[in-house]
């Protein structure tokens, strides 16, 4: 059976990541995750343009669409009108940055309301350079990289999990990352760069991880964040092992990746 994202229109080999800035627009306390509410305000910037395709994604097995939580400075106690935050979206669609845009600018006038708390819309970061957390990439250039590397790095920057048989795991071994990574890839990028089924033979040399709890609407969700260095001894594994780490951070890694679970980056590149 066809990937149920196969529908998804247009379709574009681009990969994107935007970040939202924004500000308080009132003081009071915010949640510690607001990891719904993003998705639900980026589900709505993308109805306003094609609803359609925002009942896709929203349904789909597997997000073309990859969000941060929110980062900024929190104070102790109460945010204060004009304390600045942001947020990222990545899009393993191309394609859809142009519905977004578009959502985003239909709504530019409007206030974003994250769970009850008002935000003003500062300005959006799209393009390398203008913002450490933006960028973009292809998937035929991410299939070319260079430089191939049989240790790899990762930082995962927030909570991460997998699920393993009928358990949540939350220590990212190699065969879970991977195996996350590559099925994500596969899903989105053109046919003719799909990877065979790998059974990875990697190992974890060294981590500094820590549990933390990534709270949602159904309850509390455990995940590891901090550094892991694999290693990767076969030469085709440590290739192809190479361009999913540079994917990572667009794609996300494990659970719930479109509700700010499983963002990391490659951090040996």
């Amino acid at each position: 059976m066809e990937p149920d994202n196969q529908s998804l229109l247009p379709r574009s080999t681009a990969l994107h990541s935007l970040v939202i800035r924004l500000a308080a627009a009132d003081r009071g306390r915010l949640p510690a995750t607001l990891g719904r509410a993003i998705h639900a305000q980026v589900m709505h910037w993308l109805s306003v343009k094609d609803s359609s395709l925002a009942s896709q994604i929203h349904n789909s097995q597997e997000s073309p669409i990859s969000l941060s939580g929110l980062i900024g400075h929190r104070r102790k106690g109460n945010v204060q009108p004009d304390d600045r935050f942001y947020f990222r979206i990545s899009l393993l669609d191309g394609g859809l940055i142009y519905p977004l845009l578009a959502g985003i600018e239909a709504g530019e006038a409007e206030p974003i309301t994250l769970a009850g708390f008002p935000f003003v819309l500062c300005g959006i970061d799209s393009l390398p350079g203008t913002h450490a957390a933006a960028g973009s990439s292809d998937y035929t250039l991410l299939a070319k990289t260079p430089h191939i590397s049989g240790d790899i790095t990762l930082q995962f920057l927030s909570p991460t999990s997998f699920k393993q048989k009928q358990v949540t795991q939350p220590f990212p071994l190699p065969e879970l990352v991977f195996g996350s990574l590559l099925r994500r890839w596969n899903t989105f990028a053109p046919l003719d760069l799909q990877f065979s089924a790998i059974e990875w033979q990697g190992f974890v040399s060294a981590y500094e991880l820590k549990t933390y709890a990534f709270k949602l609407e159904g309850g509390a969700e455990i995940g590891a964040q901090g550094i892991v260095r694999y290693r990767f001894p076969n030469v085709e594994q440590a290739r192809v092992a190479t361009v999913l780490a540079h994917f990572a951070q667009f794609s996300g890694v494990g659970r719930k990746t479109a509700m700010g679970m499983g963002q990391a980056k490659l951090i040996n590149s």
